[in-house]
């Protein structure tokens, strides 16, 4: 047995468990995320943005502030960072 039992609709306990287990880490984050603002005392839109996303429950692709591979040759004030206030 590799440790992952089927249940009724194709789910898994496994697929559960990871699951819970990255809802936790996302809130880890947002943790991390607030304390690092505190101690740093940086309070900018990009800090409050991450804290947003992070305490969401949406996935954006393109939350990154930086050039993905493919953006290369974006302009400072095109990313996102360059909107701090």
């Amino acid at each position: 047995m590799d440790g992952i039992i089927s249940m009724p609709g194709g789910r898994t306990i496994m697929a559960d468990r990871t699951v819970a287990e990255l809802k936790q880490k996302i809130a880890q984050a947002r943790e991390v995320i607030a304390h690092l603002m505190d101690k740093a005392a940086f309070n900018g839109a990009e800090a409050h943005r991450a804290l947003d996303y992070f305490g969401s429950d949406e996935f954006d692709r393109n939350f990154l502030p930086w050039p993905h591979h493919g953006d290369e040759g974006l302009r400072p004030e095109e990313l996102n960072a360059a909107n701090d206030d």
